[in-house]
């Protein structure tokens, strides 16, 4: 089974990244294609997928925190994009923005409020736990390594539908 195969690789692959705080951003995007592969087969008449890197970034030389881009592709995928009637399309991409890698994860979803309205009362706990989680993490990483690592969630003005997340790392050549 393709889907078992996928499941079982990319556990493996967290499992052994899960004790590092950094990775290298062409770890994370290897373990991120893995993910949006999985979910793709869950979920193929809901969305398409694409990630780009600014090439301008040495992704085998540059590190940025382990696992803190992952739940916001989840949360495009599972609160936005699942609900679309029509094909949707998240964005990944990462670019050096002045001094610093800015990756922005972009969705036509259903947006925010659209989907807070569809959420039972167990969900919106779940979600808001997950959110709490990331900027836990950001604050220790942040408390720790003494970066300036940040976070915005936006929703989409109308016409346009969907979400932006837009999240800011120093960069890291070594770790």
């Amino acid at each position: 089974n393709k889907y078992l195969a996928s499941y079982s690789t990319l556990m493996r692959n967290m499992m052994e990244n899960s004790n590092k705080d950094f990775v290298t951003i062409a770890t994370e995007i290897n373990q991120l294609k893995k993910y949006l592969d999985l979910e793709h087969l869950r979920f193929q008449d809901k969305f398409e997928y694409e990630i780009s890197v600014d090439d301008t970034i040495d992704s085998e030389g540059t590190y940025i925190p382990n696992m803190i881009i992952q739940p916001h592709l989840e949360n495009a995928i599972w609160h936005g994009l699942r609900y679309l009637d029509t094909k949707g399309l998240l964005q990944l991409k990462i670019q050096l923005k002045e001094d610093k890698i800015r990756v922005s994860i972009d969705d036509n979803g259903i947006g925010l409020t659209k989907s807070q309205e569809l959420k039972t009362s167990n969900q919106k706990v779940h979600e808001s736990r997950g959110l709490t989680n990331t900027a836990e993490r950001i604050a220790l990483l942040n408390e720790l390594y003494k970066h300036s690592i940040s976070f915005k969630i936006e929703e989409k003005s109308a016409p346009q539908t969907g979400t932006i997340v837009t999240i800011d790392f120093p960069i890291i050549h070594k770790v």
